[in-house]
């Protein structure tokens, strides 16, 4: 509903259990033209200490075929761009190089055996997805549902001699924004990712409440995502700034090592052209 959108995103990871937290992060544009929706994303991934970094820059075009009651909404939508992944070799360790004199060590001076054809080198990326979603705006149930894929070209990549492609990853979601009042509504909403052999469930549950005098929503709920972190999350959206911060509790078998300490997230949405906050806003809040 806005003029554009300006997203900045951070994420760290990991922190009690590695000397080099892994890290997120992101900076995205969008903006609508008529029916079409146009923008850029920038990621940047690292982790670990070899420096392993994967930093993207991708395209996206959309388009929202409405239906004549403007009620339903199916928005498509393609990215494109290229991934850019490096890794320093020199700063990894593998297990050949474990000494067993003076009470056991690993020693670089031991010749790794592994030969890194490149250290550096950059990739095509392409995905592709679809979003319905109920925009009555007085409507008691406003349901959506959307499915992605990634990596639709499965590009080969490999630091090594052989070469292996960038497999498929899929990406189911969906959700119903519940209206209870004009100023309370709840969130339950579901992730579900598979790439190969793994795959990962998140489940949400958001408290929406609208202060009408203030012009702000107050968003807070916990999510669980199976077998690893009880994630929890707050928001408050002013005008046209939206500022969310949440945490990860880690759950998983590694909770012995990590005392329960997984990552911090926080982000920040800008939205021109605005100031002015509904609840009852067309779009869902994914």
């Amino acid at each position: 509903d806005g003029k554009y959108r300006i997203h900045l995103h951070y994420r760290t990871q990991w922190a009690s259990v590695s000397t080099k937290p892994f890290t997120t992060a992101g900076l995205a544009f969008d903006m609508p033209v008529k029916k079409l929706g146009i923008g850029i994303q920038v990621m940047n991934f690292r982790a670990g200490a070899g420096n392993y970094n994967e930093l993207s820059a991708l395209i996206s075009l959309s388009y929202d075929l409405a239906s004549k009651t403007n009620m339903h909404h199916l928005a498509v939508g393609v990215q494109a761009g290229m991934i850019q992944k490096s890794v320093s070799g020199d700063k990894l360790i593998f297990g050949n190089q474990y000494d067993a004199l003076n009470g056991g060590g690993f020693n670089t001076d031991i010749s790794s055996g592994e030969v890194f054809k490149s250290a550096n080198y950059v990739l095509p990326g392409l995905n592709a997805g679809f979003l319905y979603y109920f925009a009555k705006s007085n409507a008691r149930l406003n349901p959506f549902f959307g499915f992605s894929a990634f990596n639709l070209t499965q590009p080969k990549q490999s630091f090594l001699a052989n070469e292996s492609p960038l497999p498929m990853r899929f990406f189911t979601h969906g959700g119903i924004r519940i209206n209870l009042n004009e100023r309370i509504q709840l969130l339950p909403k579901v992730i579900y990712m598979k790439q190969l052999d793994n795959q990962e469930i998140t489940a949400s549950l958001l408290f929406h409440y609208f202060l009408k005098d203030a012009n702000t929503f107050l968003i807070l709920g916990p999510s669980f995502r199976l077998h690893d972190a009880a994630i929890l999350e707050a928001d408050n959206k002013k005008a046209g700034y939206t500022l969310r911060v949440s945490y990860d509790f880690n759950t998983s078998p590694l909770k012995s090592v990590t005392y329960y300490k997984g990552g911090f997230e926080i982000s920040l949405t800008y939205q021109a052209g605005k100031p002015k906050i509904s609840p009852a806003s067309n779009c869902p809040r994914l």
